[in-house]
């Protein structure tokens, strides 16, 4: 029955004519077009045919072959037309392209012959071509753009960093980016796998994807706080993201924007732009979906939760007493205004919710007396600890 019903579906398609979809598909039916629809209902197919007809106006729809098994069918099909409008198509134009392209429908049918579901697919590649919006196959323009993009990989594998895990103490990994911060996010132990604490600059993605899936994968990310060189990654891993609850609104939101200078006036004039720039093109991967909540006090891996805000509301430190040592996020900086290292800082006022409470924080920090303490940037701080964070508090 499956085959007369997707022969009789697929060969009724016609420009104009959304009966077929009306009659065939059940009304909890659910459609994928990969690119196109996603997780669609029949009346979002619907909209889409009638989209395409507005934008193709000669619409023609050829039944290649139908293959069935079971309760399933896949139809392959070819689609001719021209993109003479005068809807647009996909954000496009239309420039009057012909277009003759080819795809597969893998329909499922319920016990009444209705089809459940449709996973449909399409060469994206080719369709472009057709369309204008990619240089032809083999062409030299293909060849300039395949350049172009090899140039942006190769600068966007500079600022990843090399993904190779630097140890830091028993059970601890540092992986830091190339970009002008040289954000840094740390791999904790986890079980079978680790976790990450911060996540750095949206760039750092496959450098740390490497080097979690060498220490046998991804289990959780805390967020040291929820600014946007310290949550970029963040969006990229299916795993639970943590942080303090004085820090979600920032890490679901504005990446901390809400409350620095309009424009970053506190910034000199010529490093205003370079800043945005980074902020947009480097470091921030948008906002996060918070799944849990850490305070003062907690145990996260070994290691015990700190709240040392004033750079941001909810900054944390993890802190673990047997070796001493300190994962301090923004708590101070290493590095000043021109990337160069530098004796721990205080971070940039401007950045600050609060730097009087940013000063006691790291006093507090301080007072733990570490033997080593980590940033999110650039260098550690390894020796005579406890008076340099002491001297960075009072400047």
């Amino acid at each position: 029955m499956e085959s007369s019903v997707a022969r009789e579906y697929f060969g009724s398609i016609r420009h104009g004519d959304s009966s077929p979809q009306q009659r065939v598909y059940a009304e909890d039916a659910v459609i994928n077009g990969q690119g196109l629809l996603e997780n669609a209902t029949k009346y979002d197919l619907i909209a889409y045919f009638e989209g395409l007809w507005a934008a193709f106006p000669d619409f023609a729809f050829e039944v290649l072959d139908i293959v069935e098994s079971g309760d399933s069918a896949a139809a392959r099909w070819r689609l001719t037309a021209t993109f003479a409008g005068p809807a647009t198509f996909q954000g496009f134009e239309p420039n009057g392209a012909r277009v003759s392209i080819e795809g597969v429908d893998v329909v499922r049918f319920n016990g009444d012959g209705k089809i459940v579901r449709n996973d449909f697919y399409v060469n994206g590649a080719e369709l472009a071509r057709q369309l204008g919006a990619l240089p032809p196959a083999g062409s030299k323009a293909e060849a300039r753009l395949a350049k172009a993009f090899n140039v942006r990989t190769k600068l966007s594998q500079h600022f990843a960093g090399s993904g190779e895990p630097e140890p830091v103490a028993d059970g601890v990994w540092r992986v830091q980016g190339n970009d002008p911060a040289r954000c840094t996010v740390y791999l904790i132990r986890d079980g079978d796998g680790v976790l990450m604490f911060d996540a750095g600059a949206r760039v750092m993605v496959p450098a740390v994807a490497r080097a979690a899936a060498s220490l046998g994968g991804l289990t959780r990310i805390v967020l040291g706080h929820g600014h946007t060189d310290h949550r970029g990654t963040a969006p990229s891993f299916d795993v639970p993201v943590l942080c303090h609850p004085a820090d979600r609104e920032d890490a679901e939101g504005s990446g901390g924007w809400r409350y620095w200078e309009p424009g970053l006036k506190f910034l000199p004039a010529w490093e205003r732009p370079l800043h945005k720039m980074f902020h947009a093109k480097l470091w921030d991967g948008g906002p996060v979906k918070i799944s849990g909540t850490v305070e003062e006090g907690d145990d996260v891996a070994g290691f015990e939760v700190v709240h040392i805000p004033g750079h941001a509301p909810g900054l944390i430190a993890l802190w673990r007493e047997s070796d001493r040592l300190a994962l301090v996020s923004d708590a101070f900086y290493t590095l000043d205004m021109m990337g160069k290292d530098c004796d721990p800082n205080l971070p940039i006022a401007g950045y600050n919710l609060d730097t009087e409470q940013a000063r006691a924080s790291l006093r507090k920090l301080a007072a733990l007396e570490p033997a080593a303490a980590w940033p999110g940037h650039a260098e550690p701080v390894t020796s005579d600890v406890r008076a340099k964070l002491e001297r960075a508090a009072q400047a």
